[in-house]
């Protein structure tokens, strides 16, 4: 029963959730156990990288109800996979089972449902075992130099990796492997 105008408005706010998803400074993982279609996706899509369960089912459907993907899918998805996959599934509304998703690049990795957590949560742990400023700076670097001139992009690098060498952790992490043993990471 949406007119234009709230349309527009809650498709900007599908936009501003899933912005902030993305542009958290520390990592999100997705894990899709069952359906995700149209929103769903979306969700994963704005997400650093995605586990599967051999059940996931993705899908962008909206055309069959006569719109397209309003929180970005028809933005985040083409720069994911390309935009011949993109539009494919977009203009077909089709679904896709875990193990396509996994050959298009949507999907990092394909677990049995029993596993799907467990595993996530490792990566996870291994993630967060290391220096948190090293990875908000890695992903920092990744997201914004990815649309960058490759020039302009290394020259971000540079100066991240510069700022990283400024922290308490990179003093700790080299000291630690000098030392040959676990780093102690504070976060500073």
């Amino acid at each position: 029963n949406m007119n234009s105008i709230e349309a527009l408005n809650f498709s900007k706010l599908g936009h501003l959730t899933l912005k902030m998803i993305q542009d958290l400074d520390r990592p999100v993982i997705a894990a899709v156990n069952g359906y995700a279609l149209g929103g769903g996706t979306e969700i994963a899509l704005a997400c650093d990288f995605i586990y599967a369960s051999e059940n996931a089912r993705f899908g962008l459907p909206e055309v069959t109800l006569g719109i397209f993907p309003g929180f970005g899918g028809t933005q985040r998805l083409p720069r994911l996979i390309g935009k011949g996959n993109a539009k494919e599934l977009i203009f077909t509304g089709k679904m896709i089972n875990a193990q396509e998703a996994y050959q298009m690049g949507i999907v990092n990795r394909i677990l049995p449902p029993a596993a799907l957590m467990e595993e996530t949560k490792k990566t996870a742990a291994q993630i967060a075992a290391n220096g948190a400023i090293g990875i908000r700076l890695a992903k920092m670097v990744v997201d914004a130099g990815f649309d960058m001139d490759l020039n302009e992009a290394c020259t971000l690098e540079s100066y991240a990796f510069g700022v990283g060498f400024a922290t308490e952790d990179q003093k700790e992490g080299m000291t630690a492997f000098i030392e040959k043993r676990k780093p102690n990471f504070k976060g500073r």
